[in-house]
């Protein structure tokens, strides 16, 4: 049974085609988040540092909302905008991420903001 998946905490849909994230028996598939506030909805900060923390807290939130964890994260995919520098990201990645890490793929993307994740958990 495919179960629909939204909270407040993280940014919106606001009317586009797609669900925070769809949980399937016990996998949760998130869509791509990014880093805008779930308030106001916008994109507050340029900094790599902010976007970065911004996308990981909105995937947490809706994670939480589906009963899951960061832990129960298997896969995840980044996308880095231009300008985005991979190194530093990984500073930011590894405060919501610790070993044994989930599966990862990363590409560059021409973009006007800087990260966007999408991931795939599995709640044991």
């Amino acid at each position: 049974m495919r179960e629909i998946i939204l909270t407040d905490k993280a940014q919106q849909p606001e009317g586009m085609p797609y669900s925070q994230a769809v949980k399937v028996g016990n996998t949760v598939y998130v869509a791509g988040q990014g880093p805008f506030d779930p308030i106001s909805g916008l994109c507050e900060d340029s900094t790599l540092e902010y976007q970065a923390r911004r996308t990981l807290d909105n995937l947490k939130a809706i994670l939480e909302e589906a009963g899951a964890q960061m832990t129960d994260v298997v896969k995840v995919t980044v996308f880095l905008g231009a300008g985005a520098d991979f190194n530093e990201f990984n500073i930011y990645y590894k405060e919501y991420f610790s070993a044994p890490y989930p599966a990862r793929a990363i590409t560059g993307v021409n973009s006007d903001i800087l990260v966007q994740i999408d991931a795939i958990a599995i709640i044991e």
